[in-house]
């Protein structure tokens, strides 16, 4: 079993340490799960909000009005579940010793843009391309 590393309470990755040094490797895995946990709080709030919620509405504009605010926070939800996956993967990735590195490249992945997106699996280079055939192939 793997020794936890130690990392100072302030600490932030940074440019002039070695790329996925195992103080990176832990804030980032501590990052995700905190991040994991806080999504997955707010879906069990918002599961309980939504069950305690149903109600029978006699005004219609305000049953329709409380029915666009449940799609919406749905959509959220989902979009949440999505990105909780994402995380799943980031993590993965970590423990295969694959994180921080363009999954089409294998180029580095900028600290800068990890700490902002720790989810990411391209580099800023193989992103921009990715968007731009995206773009063209797009069927408008």
């Amino acid at each position: 079993m793997k020794q936890e590393t130690f990392l100072p309470e302030n600490y932030r990755p940074a440019e002039d340490e070695p790329f996925m040094n195992d103080r990176q490797i832990e804030w980032f895995r501590r990052e995700l799960l905190r991040q994991k946990n806080e999504l997955l709080n707010e879906s069990k709030s918002t599961i309980a909000g939504l069950q305690d919620g149903t109600r029978n509405i006699p005004d219609v504009a305000d049953r329709a009005s409380e029915e666009t605010d449940r799609a919406l926070e749905l959509r959220i939800r989902d979009r949440q579940r999505k990105l909780v996956s994402k995380i799943d993967g980031a993590l993965r990735r970590i423990d295969e010793g694959e994180f921080g590195y363009c999954k089409e490249t294998g180029e580095q992945i900028s600290l800068k843009r990890l700490v902002a997106r720790p989810t990411t699996t391209l580099s800023l280079e193989a992103q921009e391309r990715h968007e731009r055939r995206e773009k063209v192939h797009r069927d408008d």
